[in-house]
């Protein structure tokens, strides 16, 4: 049996940021990841590039049962914190949107660094190495059953991420563990994820697959509603983009969503004040001069208006019925694309039952939760990378801690 004060299980973002710290400190880690790749997440992030973080992340980035839990954790290791580990490491990096920072080069530039910074805490590598139990002693330290043998820890670091991207290797092991040491789950859904349609009502739509714009699109009420302005994507199913995944994570079952397709712009007063003005131009070239044309034509006959009308002859009745329509698109999906297509999981281990400012379980001394299995779901954007390390550090400097108090 091998032994060590700390084992932390899932070497992606928030697990080797974990190793990292408390192996620095001193702490003897085994880092352990059933994965024949290392970081799979981070190597797919953001085309490739990673987008490893982003300058305006705080607490109000993020969803959980429990919206302060993050607060303390992200206020200690905030994005200049990981830019300051970039620059000692010499990775160069560019702000692409909004905040949204990327690597110049690659995504294999953020995993070398951490890859860098475990070995520099000596830890034990074991992967692809799968965990089959975990049991917890009286004396309260963990065994860990795996295939390449038992392993013993003073502490146990669960980090192995949610369910999204199954093809990757991703697993419910973190909930197993949980709901094993008697921790309550917040109900999991795929996040940051395209939204789908029925066949009857998205047939008007379907053939616009590749058509992008912006909008301002927003669903639910009061304090669980969600609003944003970015880019949609039509698909062959439904609904895409960086807008349809941003507020996927505030949709709920059975809920519409409503997109203004023209934010910024008072459809209906520009048309009837167009029509006033005398202009004989067909209301589909006005329109295409507003959005993409084939949508413009779409829109035009789905409702049942011919794009070579003009403006001059259509009654005012139908451009504010046309100009509410753009401002208001009411529509309710049928469901989403699921975890395949999933960024995040939304949900996971309570956070009622986790301390903020360690990880750690009020139930069970020793055993923390951090990264995706945590009931924190970030924006899209590179929040939730932010909460990997912010969890990460949390976690790594605690159990370095509880492991060395004596």
């Amino acid at each position: 049996m091998e032994s060590f004060d700390i084992a932390v299980i899932g070497a992606g973002a928030a697990g080797m940021m974990c190793a990292a710290v408390a192996g620095q400190r001193g702490a003897r880690v085994v880092l352990i990841d059933h994965a024949p790749r290392l970081a799979e997440k981070i190597r797919i992030s953001g085309g490739g590039r990673c987008n490893f973080t982003n300058l305006q992340a705080g607490p109000a980035n993020y969803i959980s049962a429990n919206p302060h839990f993050c607060r303390s954790a992200l206020a200690r290791y905030t994005p200049r914190d990981f830019l300051a580990l970039l620059k000692a490491h010499r990775v160069t990096w560019h702000e692409k949107h909004r905040g949204q920072l990327f690597c110049d080069h690659s995504s294999e530039s953020i995993i070398d660094m951490l890859k860098a910074e475990c070995d520099a805490g000596r830890i034990a590598w074991r992967r692809p190495v799968a965990v089959e139990g975990v049991r917890r002693s009286e004396a309260g330290s963990f065994s860990l059953d795996t295939n390449a043998g038992e392993i013993a820890a003073q502490a146990l670091v669960i980090a192995t991420g949610g369910l999204s991207i199954p093809k990757i290797g991703a697993t419910d092991f973190a909930y197993r563990v949980a709901k094993q040491f008697g921790h309550k789950l917040v109900d999991m859904r795929p996040a940051l994820v395209p939204l789908t349609f029925s066949s009857d009502e998205w047939s008007p739509f379907s053939t616009l697959a590749g058509v992008s714009l912006e909008v301002e699109v927003a669903t639910g009420q009061k304090r669980a509603q969600g609003s944003f302005v970015e880019d949609l994507l039509f698909t062959h199913r439904g609904l895409s983009g960086p807008g349809v995944l941003q507020i996927s994570t505030y949709w709920q079952s059975g809920d519409p969503i409503v997109i203004d397709l023209l934010p910024g712009r008072d459809a209906a007063a520009e048309l009837l004040e167009g029509k006033s003005n005398g202009t004989k131009r067909q209301i589909g070239n006005l329109l295409a001069q507003w959005m993409p044309a084939r949508l413009a034509d779409a829109w035009l006959e789905a409702h049942d208006v011919s794009t070579e009308a003009r403006l001059a002859d259509l009654s005012d009745k139908t451009l504010r019925r046309l100009g509410e329509a753009f401002s208001r698109w009411t529509l309710t999906p049928s469901g989403t694309e699921g975890y395949r297509k999933a960024e995040v999981t939304k949900g996971g281990v309570d956070t009622k039952e986790l301390s903020s400012t360690t990880m750690m379980s009020m139930r069970v001394p020793g055993l923390y939760f951090i990264g995706e299995a945590v009931d924190v779901t970030g924006w899209l954007g590179g929040y939730n990378f932010q909460w990997a390390w912010a969890a990460g550090v949390a976690a790594g400097e605690a159990a370095f801690e509880f492991t060395h108090s004596a």
